[in-house]
Order: structure tokens, then C-alpha cells, then sequence
């Protein structure tokens, strides 16, 4: 190829075209590929050269190049690249004509045999000895729990959403489980219980993780060799085996996250043929596994992001492509609204619909929800609650706000302020949640054989607690926890008390009547009511501020003086409802609508799930900090240690965390490097070959991140089993820059790949079998098998 000199030196004022841009003459056909600017190089890499004696300049070797016709929308060239789609991912490949005999049929698929030996052997891993414990190892304890109550259709109360546990008990009825057992936490399962079979369905999941890493690993476009050490990493890797082996979430939450990722691969390699069926088919299942994963776990979200990055950029890409219709570009968006944010909704809402329809019946967590959604669960007597409230009627008081509880008190006493009874909020049935509505001190007592005195807007009550007798009181002593508000307590009894016991009944609305002004009576279940302090003049709150030990970590209740009428915090409804001299309710007057339900649900699960912070009274010995998962720092002891028991230690491969955690810090550095490099015009890479490592990197690092940051800022309890989604994209990583830098080097022969390969490979073998007894359990006294701490901070050993 010719040699020029660029010469950026003045033009010459008398040419006709002088201007103030160089200008270049291009070849006037448009038909031909659109090629890149003056540094890029098809066949090889171009490097900077020093200048030789005779030359002026820099020199370089420059190819032809092509001029882009931009049909006159600027009214300068442009140099651009020919678009066929965000880069990187697999070659295409022309496809193969259909196989004519068994023999040419197995000829061409002799690609798909290493995964399926990698797929058997990921069988014996994870159903190994699966069933050696034959008692309730750590969170069985939870997750088998909510699979009987599907089973035996008991509402029940969760931070998570449905669908794992749905499936749960799904392998509970497939198994031949009658949902009887209550899964404590160290017991020994019944002969009754299944739970090997249990484990085996659940285990499947994990097994289905190994050719999901090798074919997502092809799908990046790695080298058969990286494809070989993702797919032995995922099948190694003993966190990941570990935790498939029991009745646990995590199998599912790791399946559907990698079963996300290889699909955005799919569908991303299908990106040169746009609105064709296999664009559509992996579309439509990147929004699909979307939704699995979320509704598995709301850790499901991290993955969700990661796909919406990939998204925008490339949404942004075609924006810039001048040559793509606007009805295409419409297109495009619809698709991806339809595909990636109305299916994955809808897929997730479909989960909490089915949740409700099965479990139709009251259960132990019935007050999580709405007094309404409990009126409709079979054997839940709220539908017959008398439906007008009087004076005389003893209650049970709920908060509307999202994650509100029950009004409660008990016989403890406040240890700071007025030392008087403590008044909470309990999402518990209790006896102690019951109120006897009264007239205040000023007004004759209560009569039981005299004429009914309806509850209105604007009548000042007394609420008596069933239990003690006290009265519900609040004064100018700070609350607690919320010490701008004032303490709630219970004072005084039948016949001691103050104008600090006097309330007086707000109406909000009617979830049946509509506004105030259609509410003449107060009914249980569906009108929602504030209390206001006569007195004080502040309202009785609920804001699901948790209070310390000697509260029993119930809800604190407060009187603010914040008159917010939106504030749903403040606002009650009755919700069991006992007066002898009232006639029954009628359940024609009691329907919660689903998005209600669901919307509340989901708010209450965040709500709980933000309040798991760690305890400070006392030590949480298997929590971990975030900074101590990528190099794993700490394990988790999973059942008891004792001599007699199979003990299982919950870890990782300490190569394959250890490895993939320092590939992210040479992902950054070699990437910095090549753009420090790139900006002084050295050329490392094929165009292509730039596209497909950046575009593997932000598929591996991005997701690295969005699974891992979060944690960092997290107010909540963690564990070291919360890195093991994350792993997988630093797994990736960690193959993505062995093949880079090694198998698909040009400067390394054939043989010293093998050798790289050979000696990787190895490592990781033979480092799983020497840590393999913390998945597959380690029997007898736990000093016996030595050489397992290589970390001082790893409790393996009691010392």
C-alpha cells in the first residue's frame, strides 16, 4: 500500500476551492462499503511511525478511502463507519444447509457437545450426596415454610416476591408434599417430607446455570478455549454449587440473572437483521427472563438496569444512523417499550395475581395487607363485623399507610420519657390490639342497655385498651424514636384519666361512599379515619419507624404536630368489629381490587425489607460486609458445627473469586491504556476487534457494578450469598481477558495456549477438589480436615 505525507500546511490562496478546511478529493461512487477515517487499517493494525531521515513529517500507511453521501443533510463529508449495528458479540455465520444423514447432522453440531458434557457433569455436582443432611440446613427454615403454605393455600407475609416460592411449592406438589411439616430450622425431616426430591428439582436450576455460561460466553464472541473456562468456573465454582444443593431462592435468582444475560447476548448478535422473527423471538425472551428474575428477587432489578444501559446506547446509536427511516426509529422504540418494560410488568404482576388467587385462605400473615383484602380470605370473619361503628364497640385500629400495622399496646412501660405503658403498632393477631371505644370523662359513661350512639365525623372518643384497661394518651414528652412528635402511651384505667385521653374522629373517605361528605356513619374495613389530640392538637401516627429491643422492634406510634391531610400515615380504619347489639356485615360491601392489593404489597415487602438493618444489641455472626465478597474475605457457616453434624460452609473457589475480582481492576487499566494510546494514534486493535472488547467489557463490568454498588449504600443486613449473582459477571470478565490478552493473541503459538489453558484449567479442578466438602458436606469433627483456611479470617475452624 502507497505511502503519503500529510502536509498540514496552508493551502494555497489562489486555488479556486481554497477554504479554511483541507480539502480532500474522494472517489465519486457511493455505492461501494463505506470504509473508516485515515487511521484505520482492514487487514492489520496500524502502529505510529518515527519519521525518517528524508521525510518531513509523521508517515503513515493510509488505505483508500471511501466518501460518505449524507445526501446533503451537512454541508461537510462525513467519515463514518458503515453501520450494521452495535459491534462486538459473535461473528455471524452463514447458515448451514439441513443435513442430508445422521452423520453430516452430528458434523454440525459438534460444537454443541462440550456444553452437554459440561451440562452432565454439572448434574453430578449439584445432585451429589444432595440428600446426606437430612435436616433443615439455614434458610430451608423460610423458603420450604412459604412452600407449605402454597401447598395449604395460608396467605403468608414475605420481603420477596412470589414466584420463587411459588415454584417452591410447585416442587412441593410435584414431590408429593402435603405441606404439613414446619420446617424448623436444625430438625430432622419426617419420612412424610420429600425433601430430597425437593432439593433435586431445586438443584436443577443450577444445573441449567453451566450451559447457560457457555453459550452466553459464545455468544460474546470468546474463543473456544474461554468458553471452556467460563463454563468450568460456573460448574466449579462451590458458592454457586453450594447454594443450588438446598430448598433455597438463590438457584432460581442465578438461573434467571444468567438466563437474562444470555439472551441480551442473543438478541444483540441478532441485531443485524431488525424486526426479523429471531430479533423478535430474543427480544420478546430478554423481557420475559426481566421479569422472572424480578420476580424472584428485587435484586432482579440490578440485571433489569443492565439491560436498560445496553438499551438507551443502543437506542442513541440508531438515532445518530441518518440513513434510518423515522418509521424505523419509531419502531425500534415501540419495540423496546413493548418488549422490555410492559411485558417484564405485566410478567411480574401475573406472578402477584396468581399468588393471591392460590393462597385464598387467612394465614399468618394476613395483616400485612389491607383490612379489605383479609374481609375476602376464606376463613376470615371481617365480612362479618357489625358494619357501623358505635360507641360501646371494642376494635382492633389499622393503619393505611403502606406496611402499617395494627394499634397495640401492652403491660411494658416506656424506659425513657413518662416510664408509662408502651403503645406500638403489631403486625401480629393479638389480643392485645383490642380498643373499647368510650365517651370522654365530661359525658356520662357508657350504657350498655341505652340507645345506640352512632360513631361521626367530629365525635370526641376515648379508645380503652381491652387488655389493661388503660386509656390511649398522649402529652408535650417526645416521642422515642421521632422526637419532634410526642409520645403516645397508655395512662390511667376505668376510672382514671385526663383530657389527654380525648381524641377526636376525623373522617378521610370512603373506599365504598366516596368522600367525607357522603359519610354520614363510620363502617369497619372500608372508612378511613385520622385521630386528632383535642388537647395537643397533633394526629395519631404509624410511620414504620422501628423501635429498639425493649420495644420488641414493633413500629413506634407517635402524635404529630404535622397537619398533612395526605399523609397515609395518620390514617386508620377499623378493622375486626365486635357489638352484640349490631347485626352481622354483608360481604357485598367488602371487595379490595387487585392493583390495590398489589400495589400495597409491594410497598410493605420494600418497607420490610428496608427495616432487616443489623441489630446493634447483638452480634449477627454469618453477616458480612460488601467489601469482604470479592476476595472472599468471610464465609457463612450454613447448619450447626458440631462433630456429629454434615456441616456446609458457604464460600467460593478462592482462584475463581480471586481471579475474576483482579480481571475487573485489569479491565480498567488495560482499557485506560489502550485509550491513552489510541489518543497518541497507536492503533492496538481492529476496529472490530476494539468493538467486540469494549463491548464485552461494559456487558461484564456494568453488571459487575449494578449488582454490586447497591450493596454498598444499603442500609439493610448482608450476606456473603448476596455476591453470587454478582460473580457471574466478574466470572465473565475474568474469561473475557484470558481470551483476550492469551487465546486470542497473535504473538502466542498454538501450543503455548494450550499450555495457558492447561495450567488455568488446572488450577480451578484442582482447587474445587480440595474445597469441594464445604458444598458436599463435611462429616466428623471439623478439625480432621485440614489445610481448608487459607484466609485467617475464615471461620472453617473453631478457633
Amino acid at each position: 500500500m502507497p505511502a503519503v505525507v500529510l502536509n498540514f500546511g496552508a493551502s494555497d490562496p489562489d486555488s479556486p476551492l481554497s477554504s479554511d478546511f483541507e480539502e480532500v478529493s474522494y472517489p465519486s461512487s457511493t455505492t461501494q462499503a463505506e470504509q473508516l477515517p485515515l487511521y484505520h487499517m482492514e487487514e492489520k493494525a496500524r502502529h505510529r511511525r518515527t519519521k525518517g531521515p528524508n521525510v518531513d513529517g509523521d508517515v503513515y500507511d493510509i488505505p483508500e478511502l471511501m466518501m460518505h453521501d449524507d445526501e446533503g443533510k451537512d454541508v461537510y463529508h462525513k467519515l463514518r463507519q458503515t453501520r450494521t449495528g452495535m459491534g462486538g458479540g459473535r461473528a455471524r455465520q452463514a447458515p448451514l444447509p439441513p443435513p442430508t444423514s445422521i452423520r453430516e447432522f452430528l458434523l454440525q453440531n459438534l460444537e454443541h457437545i462440550p456444553p452437554v458434557v459440561y451440562t452432565l457433569l454439572s448434574c453430578y455436582t449439584r445432585y451429589h450426596k444432595i440428600g446426606w443432611a437430612n435436616v433443615v440446613v439455614w434458610d430451608e427454615a423460610h423458603f420450604g415454610k412459604f412452600g407449605s403454605h402454597y401447598l395449604k393455600r395460608e396467605f403468608y407475609f414475605d420481603v420477596h416476591p412470589p414466584l420463587g416460592k411459588m415454584l417452591v411449592g410447585l416442587a412441593g406438589l410435584l414431590a408429593g408434599y402435603d405441606g404439613s411439616f414446619e420446617f424448623k430450622s436444625g430438625v430432622q425431616y419426617p419420612d412424610t417430607v420429600p425433601y430430597v426430591a425437593m432439593r433435586v428439582i431445586m438443584a436443577t436450576f443450577g444445573v441449567a446455570m453451566v450451559p447457560l455460561g457457555w453459550y452466553t460466553a459464545v455468544e460474546l464472541g470468546m474463543t473456544q478455549w474461554a468458553c471452556h473456562l467460563v463454563a468450568l468456573m460456573v460448574l466449579l465454582d462451590v458458592g454457586w454449587l453450594c447454594i443450588s444443593r438446598f430448598i433455597l431462592l438463590d438457584s432460581m435468582l442465578l438461573f434467571f440473572t444468567f438466563l437474562t444475560v444470555f439472551c441480551l447476548t442473543k438478541f444483540h448478535n441478532q441485531q443485524y437483521q431488525p424486526f426479523s422473527f429471531d430479533w423478535w423471538l430474543w427480544l420478546t425472551m430478554t423481557g420475559l427472563s426481566i421479569g422472572w428474575v424480578t420476580s424472584v428477587k428485587m435484586v432482579g432489578l440490578f440485571v433489569t438496569a443492565l439491560v436498560g444501559l445496553y438499551t438507551i446506547e443502543d437506542l442513541w446509536d440508531k438515532f445518530g444512523d441518518l440513513k434510518m427511516p423515522v418509521r424505523d426509529q419509531l419502531k425500534h422504540w415501540g419495540a423496546r417499550i413493548a418488549c422490555l418494560i410492559v411485558l417484564p410488568i405485566l410478567v411480574f404482576m401475573t406472578s402477584f395475581k396468581i399468588h393471591f388467587m392460590v393462597l385464598n385462605h387467612s394465614g399468618p400473615g394476613d395483616a400485612q395487607m389491607s383490612s379489605l383484602f383479609q374481609a375476602n380470605l376464606i376463613g376470615n370473619d371481617f365480612k362479618r363485623n357489625p358494619l357501623e361503628i358505635a360507641i360501646g364497640s371494642k376494635v382492633t385500629l389499622k393503619n393505611v399507610g403502606y406496611g402499617g400495622g395494627l394499634l397495640h399496646s401492652h403491660v411494658q412501660t416506656y424506659p425513657v420519657g413518662s416510664s408509662q405503658q408502651q403503645v406500638t403498632c403489631y403486625h401480629y393477631k393479638d389480643d392485645n390490639n383490642q380498643w373499647v371505644l368510650l365517651p370522654p370523662w365530661d359525658k356520662p359513661s357508657y350504657n350498655p342497655n341505652g340507645p345506640l350512639q352512632f360513631l361521626q365525623d367530629g365525635d370526641v372518643i376515648r379508645l380503652s385498651h381491652a387488655p389493661t384497661t388503660r386509656n390511649l394518651h398522649s402529652h408535650n414528652i417526645p416521642a422515642p424514636i421521632s422526637k419532634l412528635n410526642h409520645e403516645v402511651s397508655c395512662y390511667g384505667n376505668e376510672t382514671v384519666g385526663d383530657f389527654h385521653d380525648y381524641w377526636v374522629v376525623e373522617v378521610v373517605d370512603d373506599t365504598n361512599r366516596g368522600s367525607k361528605e357522603h359519610v354520614d356513619k363510620i363502617h369497619s374495613l372500608t372508612t378511613r379515619l385520622r385521630f386528632k389530640h383535642k388537647n395537643l392538637g397533633c394526629y395519631l401516627r404509624a410511620a414504620n419507624a422501628v423501635l429498639p429491643q425493649w420495644g420488641f422492634k414493633q413500629i413506634e406510634v407517635s402524635c404529630t404536630n404535622d397537619n398533612d391531610p395526605k399523609d397515609v400515615h395518620t390514617y386508620w380504619n377499623v378493622e375486626s368489629h365486635w357489638n352484640d347489639r349490631l347485626p352481622a356485615g354483608d360481604a357485598k360491601f367488602y371487595k379490595s381490587p387487585f392493583l390495590r392489593d398489589f400495589w400495597h404489597l409491594n410497598v410493605a415487602m420494600m418497607t420490610s425489607n428496608n427495616a432487616l438493618v443489623p441489630d446493634p444489641d447483638k452480634e449477627d455472626i454469618l453477616a458480612s460486609k460488601p467489601f469482604d465478597w470479592p476476595f472472599l474475605h468471610l464465609g457463612l457457616r450454613m447448619c450447626g458445627w458440631g462433630d456429629n453434624q454434615i456441616k456446609y460452609y458457604l464460600m467460593g473457589t478462592p482462584v475463581i473469586w480471586w481471579g475474576s475480582s483482579l480481571s475487573l481492576i485489569v479491565a480498567i487499566l488495560s482499557t485506560g491504556v489502550y485509550i491513552l494510546r489510541s489518543q497518541r494514534k497507536y492503533i492496538d486493535m481492529e476496529s472490530r476487534e476494539w468493538e467486540h472488547f469494549l463491548y464485552v467489557s461494559k456487558i461484564a463490568f456494568l453488571g459487575w457494578a449494578l449488582h454490586y454498588v447497591p450493596f454498598l449504600i444499603m442500609g439493610r443486613v448482608t450476606y456473603v450469598h448476596h455476591y453470587l449473582p454478582t460473580l457471574y459477571f466478574s466470572v465473565l470478565m475474568f474469561g473475557h481477558l484470558l481470551d483476550h490478552f492469551i487465546f486470542s493473541s497473535k504473538r502466542l503459538t498454538n501450543q503455548k495456549k494450550m499450555i495457558a489453558f492447561g495450567v488455568i484449567s488446572s488450577v480451578i479442578v484442582l482447587t474445587f477438589w480440595w474445597f469441594r466438602g464445604v458444598a458436599f458436606g463435611i462429616d466428623g469433627p471439623i478439625a480432621d480436615h485440614k489445610g481448608l483456611q487459607w484466609r485467617k479470617s475464615w471461620n472453617i475452624y473453631n478457633n
